[in-house]
């Protein structure tokens, strides 16, 4: 037996960590830190690490309990309660990019960019762009202090729908990819699988509040491992019954976790797991797999207008979504920049592409490219965005819009009382 991977988990964890810190001097989250160390430490630059099968199912692991932890964070009444605004904006950025990566990947196919790629392939790298990450953008509005405002309050709620969306397109592609059946078969088990995934939610709710009704206060330490039981069978049983990603059955049981009362004590138990160990071993596996010397002239090309076409994308998209419910020119652009950031969901979809075989290697280099490209462009171009609108004008759009939802209100309780 080798003891190698004791060496590899001790170079990935201080590696990460030192990035991290290098690249939260420059305010860029630690994600880029720990892909950046995979890129270094990989056979991109020293090739000190390698892919291995531990390091493999050690980040599928990772890549679970980070799906599991957002579904314990996710807030159904929020999502419930987002409305008109948000879901267009979702909606507007998931379909637009996804159409625009599908259609550059062919362009860029046809121009011989990219050799032997196929259809699935395309409409992957399109999946890939539909992700959103707000947490770069959350703390560029706060540093601008524009986060209560009517603008960051949509991009907050789309964010939190375009997961979920962003969710549901994966299932479809990675469902289509997995046997290459017919897209009506498809569509039959990803609705069988929400069935039994909406059955088995009910039923663990019922099940976990039981138990919590029924366990002795200083027995705590008994929920977060039968939360885990949950988020493993429902994993299992959505990648070997049903065809869909392991990882759309964890997210399903963090929302199973987050609607009872010990949602928040079990995800603090989750958090340092996921924090010290699985996060890092996962982002950084994702760097170690890119091979920049096979990066060709072409490739470079193609990384940086997919970086473009990212950017866009949602800007054109999400800035539509807001323009439909009303948002001006300028308003428009501050959310379709503020939803332009791409993190970890956009790798873990590659990566799910890449097990699968729909993504090919080489196009691993560019995706990585266009993640760490957008954390650095969104909060430039989200200060450029909001560059000459003044403070006093988001406060006065925000004033209005509540003016008329309350206006709306009195209107309404005026004729209900008429009528009475």
């Amino acid at each position: 037996m080798s003891y190698h991977y004791l060496l590899d988990l001790a170079l990935i964890l201080l590696s990460t960590k030192l990035f991290g810190i290098l690249t939260g001097k420059f305010q860029m989250p630690r994600v880029v830190g720990a892909l950046l160390a995979g890129l270094v430490l990989g056979p991109a630059m020293f090739n000190v690490l390698s892919e291995t099968e531990f390091l493999s199912q050690l980040s599928e692991l990772g890549v679970i309990v980070i799906l599991f932890t957002a579904g314990m964070g996710t807030d159904l009444r929020e999502l419930k309660n987002a409305g008109k605004a948000g879901f267009l904006v979702a909606l507007c950025g998931v379909l637009v990019p996804m159409a625009m990566g599908t259609g550059f990947g062919w362009l860029a196919g046809k121009a011989g960019w990219l050799p032997g790629n196929t259809f699935l392939e395309n409409v992957f790298l399109g999946t890939v762009l539909t992700a959103t990450s707000v947490s770069i953008t959350v703390e560029t509005l706060k540093e601008l202090g524009r986060l209560d405002t009517r603008v960051g309050s949509t991009i907050l709620a789309a964010a939190l729908i375009d997961d979920v969306l962003g969710l549901v397109a994966l299932t479809i592609v990675a469902s289509m990819a997995g046997d290459g059946s017919g897209l009506l078969l498809v569509m039959l088990k990803i609705v069988l699988f929400f069935v039994f995934a909406i059955v088995a939610a009910f039923g663990g709710i019922r099940l976990f509040r039981f138990i919590i009704d029924h366990a002795h206060q200083k027995n705590l330490r008994r929920y977060p491992v039968f939360a885990f039981v949950i988020c493993l069978l429902l994993a299992y049983c959505a990648e070997e019954f049903f065809g869909v990603a392991d990882i759309i059955g964890a997210f399903v049981a963090g929302l199973v976790v987050a609607c009872t009362s010990k949602a928040d004590y079990i995800r603090s138990k989750f958090e340092p797991l996921s924090y010290l160990l699985l996060t890092p071993v996962f982002f950084s596996g994702i760097g170690i797999k890119v091979e920049l010397p096979r990066l060709s002239g072409s490739l470079v090309a193609f990384s940086l207008l997919l970086l473009a076409v990212a950017v866009l994308s949602k800007v054109i998209g999400c800035g539509l979504g807001a323009r439909l419910c009303g948002f001006n020119t300028a308003e428009s652009i501050q959310v379709g920049t503020g939803m332009a950031c791409r993190g970890e969901v956009a790798l873990i979809v590659a990566n799910r592409g890449l097990s699968m075989g729909a993504l090919s290697q080489a196009m691993m280099t560019p995706i990585v490219i266009t993640v760490v490209g957008c954390a650095v462009l969104t909060p430039l171009l989200l200060k450029l965005a909001f560059s000459g609108h003044s403070k006093e004008t988001d406060d006065r759009s925000t004033l209005a819009a509540r003016y008329h939802r309350t206006e709306k209100l009195e209107q309404v309780s005026d004729e209900l009382l008429s009528k009475k």
